[in-house]
């Protein structure tokens, strides 16, 4: 009981803190005050009311993730870094981040701790460069709407496809790359989404 009192506080500074107009410095550049900010200010308080939303939530998922996830919302899209310990905790962030109520896009630059390994990174790159390259030549696949990551030969996709049928063409051609073990995807339809508020 005393742990949900400490993080409600938490929660109710950093939503107070955060609807202050002034100029902001941190991971994703130098922020803009209120007064020449190019968003409304209706949508520069639903940005800032989406981004205390996820912080929340995150926090309440891990206390880490105070410390190592950073998030910034502009226009409803969310943009995400930091570190994270594997790659099922980027897609689980990656996730919660898709289910913020408004939320247009997510680009997630989450980094996965661990040491490097020339060879294996060798072999991911190629993998993950292979299936951009089937994306973008596949006329049925519109490949700017995926994010692809690899990681020790097991490729994660996410992102939104238009139809069942795009979905399964984006698994299809993730399975078709040599030496892939398996394709994990989290691939979300536009008629699933909430794409603008109600």
């Amino acid at each position: 009981m005393k742990n949900k009192y400490i993080l409600f506080l938490l929660f109710l500074f950093i939503l107070i803190s955060g609807c202050v107009g002034t100029s902001s410095q941190g991971l994703f550049g130098t922020g803009v005050s209120v007064a020449i900010d190019p968003r409304s200010l209706g949508t520069q308080i639903d940005d800032n009311l989406m981004q205390k939303n996820l912080t929340a939530r995150l926090i309440i998922e891990d206390k880490k993730y105070l410390l190592s996830i950073n998030t910034k919302v502009l226009d409803g899209r969310i943009f995400i870094a930091g570190k994270v310990d594997d790659p099922e905790e980027k897609l689980k962030i990656t996730k919660m981040a898709w289910e913020t109520k408004g939320v247009r896009s997510v680009r997630n630059n989450l980094i996965i701790k661990e040491q490097f390994n020339f060879k294996q990174s060798a072999v991911d790159l190629l993998i993950t460069s292979q299936l951009r390259t089937a994306l973008v030549l596949n006329k049925n696949i519109k490949s700017t709407n995926y994010n692809i990551d690899t990681y020790k030969k097991k490729i994660y996709i996410y992102g939104i496809a238009h139809s069942k049928d795009e979905q399964k063409e984006v698994i299809k051609e993730g399975k078709a790359i040599t030496d892939v073990q398996r394709v994990i995807a989290s691939i979300l339809l536009v008629e699933d989404l909430r794409i603008q508020k109600d």
